[in-house]
């Protein structure tokens, strides 16, 4: 019996596989058709070529750092970095809940605040679900913790997020002026996600359990892994240090950063260092909606986008932005909305451009398809047997958008 049994379970976990890899499969299908109706934009001449070259030129540097972030990332999870860190928390609640929730918040938010909300996605999801089966914990509270805070703490740095990096550019602030302007929208955000997180998904009347089982620390094996740990883990801290002096050579920073991680490898385990690193997905998802978004544009989007927005800056104004965002990210996705709101809002509004960006930042947790990071999300769901209810998915996240996205908003304001 119990041979049937773990037959069928193998069947089982190798149908979920199968139907993890064709969702990825179908999803690099849309990442390269994107890609391809961008360029025909360009050579149809439906996108001037003169404004793509403009584009280009403006995601170059953003695209130099988002590749080495997440290189540098994905070489700090094989070094077992974030493995050490999750386990290490786990450890210091000590079975309480209340502190795996606050520990699990601040480690989610840091991580999406100075490494990227696709990191977040890509690499502390997987950890994190992993974390659930020593420790005896409910996938779904950690797997909803990295997926809200993925998009609703990427506010406070040019670097969590790539619409940031556009919107610091158009307004022309530096890293520590866009944090001063966002530092209480973003706390604000955060609270706003750690209240519904515990009322929906890790209070005892959801979770189950009382207490969880503290696992054993990651004991690494030999010199070699302690090396490539601390050499990685290094890298990241020196990144993570320059990101208030570097300004503008970010990427820069980032490239480096990532190329002590590659040194380290290459030296004492070159069997990670493949070409799939490099997460050419991602970087041809942004190019393909860089290139058809502004075709959109021109075609109509633009004129929806300034019915939606208006001209108006004052209060009704960065409200009436930020619901729009947040509104076409929920429908579309949170780049092409922001980009397509940026356009038709004139430079001088800073605050509602601002609020166009907490609007596609953290309104973007309604839909799946809302953001790149909660699609991430749910594929790591998918492929590790976490089910996701839809609709208590769709009704969570439209509560938590409105009211972070509200008081968000309104904590610019107060700030401004």
């Amino acid at each position: 019996m119990s041979e049937r049994v773990d037959t069928a379970q193998r069947d089982s976990e190798g149908a979920d596989e199968v139907g993890a890899g064709r969702r990825s499969r179908v999803l690099d299908w849309v990442r390269v058709g994107l890609l391809v109706a961008g360029l025909l934009c360009v050579v149809t001449g439906l996108l001037p070529r003169a404004e793509a070259a403009a584009n280009m030129r403006r995601i170059g540097p953003l695209l130099l750092f988002l590749g080495s972030v997440i290189v540098l990332a994905e070489l700090a999870r094989r070094a077992q970095v974030f493995d050490v860190i999750a386990y290490r928390l786990a450890i210091i609640g000590r079975g309480y809940y209340a502190a795996l929730f606050a520990l699990c918040v601040a480690f989610a938010s840091a991580t999406t605040i100075l490494l990227n909300l696709d990191t977040t996605a890509v690499l502390l999801t997987p950890v994190l679900l992993a974390l659930a089966v020593p420790a005896r914990i409910p996938p779904l509270p950690l797997a909803m913790t990295t997926l809200w805070l993925a998009n609703t703490a990427s506010l406070l740095l040019p670097v969590s997020n790539l619409t940031n990096l556009l919107a610091a550019d158009r307004v022309g602030l530096a890293g520590t002026e866009f944090a001063a302007r966002m530092w209480l929208p973003q706390l604000v955000s955060i609270t706003a996600t750690m209240l519904w997180l515990w009322v929906w998904y890790w209070r005892r009347g959801r979770r189950g359990v009382d207490r969880y089982l503290p696992p054993d620390p990651i004991r690494l094996a030999d010199r070699r892994e302690r090396v490539l740990l601390y050499v990685t883990g290094a890298a990241c801290l020196v990144f993570i240090a320059a990101i208030p002096i570097v300004g503008d050579l970010i990427g820069v920073a980032a490239l480096a950063a990532a190329l002590v991680a590659v040194g380290a490898f290459a030296v004492l385990d070159r069997s990670a260092l493949r070409l799939s690193l490099i997460p050419w997905r991602l970087l041809v998802f942004v190019v393909g909606l860089f290139l058809v978004v502004p075709t959109l544009g021109r075609f109509g989007l633009t004129d929806l986008m300034r019915l939606l927005i208006g001209a108006d800056s004052g209060t009704a104004g960065v409200f009436r932005a930020a619901a729009a965002g947040a509104g076409l990210s929920n429908v579309a996705n949170n780049l092409p909305a922001y980009t397509a709101g940026e356009a038709v809002i004139e430079p001088g509004h800073r605050d509602q451009l601002l609020a166009l960006l907490i609007g596609t930042n953290v309104g973007s947790v309604v839909t799946p398809w809302a953001s790149l990071a909660t699609l991430l999300c749910l594929e790591f769901c998918r492929s590790h047997g976490v089910r996701v209810p839809f609709g208590r998915f769709v009704a969570t996240g439209a509560v938590l958008a409105a009211t972070a996205t509200a008081g968000a908003v309104g904590a610019l304001l107060l700030a401004s």
